[in-house]
């Protein structure tokens, strides 16, 4: 096993490894070119790099992303086995056709959803458990206590939240202890620089970053004239149409002139800006085993100042094009509100 560094995730949660693996992408969200073997030995080659976070969420592909998971810890060594921890989302509702159906956050839900998961992932707890997102119909210390009377029973060891606003973060951290916070951070989407990073910082609250890439928008390997399939939901996503598109990928490229300077590729210095942040783990959706080596380069990426300056002036904070999400999953974002 090679040895990856590590992070607290915050005063109360684990020590993980510096880079999580976020398997929602070998469930088909990015359409269905997925080759399950390819995703297993990625999964196994991530533990085998000292990766030991693997994040996931019980909706992606309605149960298929945890019973890969499950598969990729039953056939890998028992030393890695023991050494992962998983950050698992749930509440989403889904329908047969691949629908959603907005979120249920009741306490009765939440350990209905950790129940199927334990089984799809055949593990006995879950280390890290949280909503996806928050739901406005139920009080965040509801659905938060409810995940800590699962950690008094052992089945879960520690609370995490998702994309939760300032006010919804310090309710949940009034109730039980918040390992950490799972939100989208990346050089394009930087809004919780504002309000909600100081706030956990404050509340000793670490923070996973998805969408470090904005999903291979800023990889340097997506390109305009690439063909999105109708199940990719970037074929929805606004800052992939049109003009939004060109004007994002334009940054890509003053990007990449950085990048080049440096002898990396841009996804390393996308993925490093995130590490030199000092507190936060970035989650890398790693999908093949090339892209996962390319993602833990990014580790041997030392950023100085000037390197620094650099980047933050080719991709200034809100220079991207377009929301994260559609309109309607924007409304859904507490950390927006």
């Amino acid at each position: 096993m090679n040895t990856t560094p590590t992070r607290s995730l915050g005063t109360s949660g684990p020590r993980t490894s510096a880079l999580g693996l976020g398997c929602m992408g070998m469930s088909g969200m990015y359409g269905a070119d997925v080759d399950r073997a390819e995703s297993i030995a990625t999964i196994h080659a991530a533990l085998d790099a000292g990766v030991t976070l693997l994040d996931t969420g019980d909706f992606y592909g309605m149960g298929h992303n945890e019973l890969l998971i499950g598969e990729a810890l039953r056939t890998a060594p028992a030393g890695a086995r023991e050494r992962v921890l998983t950050s698992v989302k749930f509440g989403a509702l889904r329908d047969p056709d691949n629908g959603w159906s907005g979120y249920d956050g009741r306490p009765a839900a939440v350990k209905n959803f950790a129940a199927y998961s334990l089984q799809r992932l055949g593990i006995d707890h879950i280390d890290i458990y949280r909503i996806s997102r928050v739901d406005p119909g139920v009080p965040i210390e509801e659905t938060v206590g409810a995940v800590a009377e699962l950690i008094q029973a052992g089945h879960v060891r520690h609370v995490g939240l998702s994309e939760a606003g300032a006010g919804t973060i310090r309710r949940a951290a009034a109730v039980t202890p918040v390992a950490d916070l799972q939100i989208e951070y990346s050089l394009i989407s930087r809004g919780i620089e504002d309000e909600i990073l100081p706030t956990v910082r404050e509340l000793g609250i670490g923070v996973t970053a998805y969408g470090v890439l904005s999903r291979g928008l800023i990889s340097g390997h997506f390109t305009r004239d690439r063909e999105l399939s109708p199940t990719d939901f970037r074929a929805r996503s606004p800052r992939f149409q049109g003009e939004n598109l060109r004007h994002n990928l334009g940054l890509v490229e003053s990007l990449r002139k950085i990048a080049e300077q440096k002898g990396v590729s841009v996804a390393q210095i996308a993925i490093a800006w995130v590490l030199s942040r000092g507190d936060i783990v970035p989650l890398v959706g790693a999908r093949r085993r090339d892209r996962l080596t390319e993602a833990l380069g990014a580790l041997d990426v030392t950023l100085d100042a000037g390197d620094l300056a650099a980047i933050e002036g080719a991709v200034p904070s809100g220079a991207a094009a377009g929301d994260r999400y559609p309109a309607g999953q924007m409304a859904h974002l507490d950390s927006e509100r």
